[in-house]
């Protein structure tokens, strides 16, 4: 039985047990449906093998050599993942396009007794719905940046709003980046059709008749491009400022960056990257601080150097209205409250 996908929430109302994607690894990697687990019928090298033998021998030698190697990797998926399941079991499985790894996982999972639907169209009709959503359609909510320079804590006033009940989206979460020259986080970021499908998770659970937080990016974050649909609402969308004082942002700023600072020899490699804008000699007082062990003198430099000037220069070509300007103090627990909720009275 085919499953006709229209969006996200349709899926999520349709209620299946589990979203099966039969893809192989490399194929899941780059990209899955939200919350789907990786079950290959095919490995990576299996995939290629058998399309090697469809194009260069036969098509009929490559289906069984195919349906072997799917029949072998289901049994091991039923035997490793599947024994708990009982008989009320329904699964949605896909693969690429909705065709033969998809329809032969399901149709084995069939005879067992377990009632799995395949995604009609596979993969290709989810990724279709995000081009759809993000590059071809307008945002559904109205939008409001969380602005400030550099070290006022943006992020972490952003996550307070959106415990204390406000509608945000974490893009640097999503995008597992913190923004900045300096921003890598543990783990590589994700693949841009993957930073994609996260987003359109991210959305599906607004509600569009109330305001959505963002914090204030540029046109990219590390390697990924913020899609067109959600970049023009950014970009047109009014401000709510933070502010703090040099001295708070650099505490601040040494606190949440400790882990570059204590890769020392990683940090200089990110600091030499920035010689073209900033000139040698700015750059080597830079260094000399993190040699010196002096992480809050590095951050004040940083943001009195870099940091400061790039932003002024970016925010004197911003006329968007600015909703208010709120003091984070000393960006110390109870001042980062205090600021999200008066975040939160502004998003009304």
């Amino acid at each position: 039985m085919g499953f006709s996908f229209t969006d996200l929430a349709s899926l999520r109302a349709a209620g299946f047990d589990a979203i099966i994607d039969v893809r192989s690894p490399s194929e899941f990697a780059e990209d899955h449906l939200p919350g789907a687990i990786s079950m290959p019928v095919l490995s990576d090298a299996e995939r290629a093998t058998v399309g090697t033998i469809y194009k260069q021998e036969s098509p009929f030698k490559a289906r069984k050599i195919g349906a072997a190697l799917v029949a072998r990797n289901a049994a091991q998926h039923i035997e490793t993942q599947m024994m708990g399941h009982d008989g009320g079991w329904r699964p949605l499985v896909y693969c690429w396009r909705g065709g033969q790894r998809s329809g032969s996982f399901a149709s084995i999972l069939h005879q067992i007794g377990w009632r799995a639907e395949v995604l009609g169209g596979g993969y290709r009709t989810w990724r279709r719905h995000v081009v759809s959503r993000l590059y071809d359609a307008q945002v559904p909510f109205a939008v409001i940046r969380l602005d400030g320079y550099t070290g006022t804590a943006k992020t972490e006033v952003l996550t307070r709003v959106g415990a204390a009940g406000g509608q945000i989206i974490d893009l640097e979460g999503l995008a597992n980046h913190r923004g900045s020259i300096l921003g890598d986080v543990m783990g590589d970021q994700p693949s841009q059709k993957a930073f994609e499908s996260a987003l359109i998770g991210a959305m599906a659970g607004l509600d569009p008749a109330r305001p959505v937080l963002i914090e204030a990016e540029s046109a990219r974050i590390g390697t990924l491009r913020l899609p067109p649909a959600l970049w023009v609402a950014m970009r047109t969308a009014p401000r709510i400022v933070l502010e703090a004082e040099p001295g708070a942002r650099a505490r601040y700023l040494a606190g949440i960056y400790a882990d570059l600072v204590a890769d020392a020899a990683g940090l200089a490699r990110r600091l030499n990257g920035l010689r073209t804008i900033a000139g040698h000699a700015t750059v080597d007082g830079w260094i000399a601080l993190l040699q010196a062990g002096q992480a809050e003198a590095l951050a004040r430099d940083l943001i009195e150097t870099h940091y400061d000037p790039a932003y002024g220069r970016l925010r004197r070509t911003d006329d968007t209205p600015v909703l208010a300007r709120i003091d984070a103090g000393a960006l110390d627990p109870a001042a980062l409250d205090a600021a999200a909720r008066a975040v939160l009275a502004q998003l009304g």
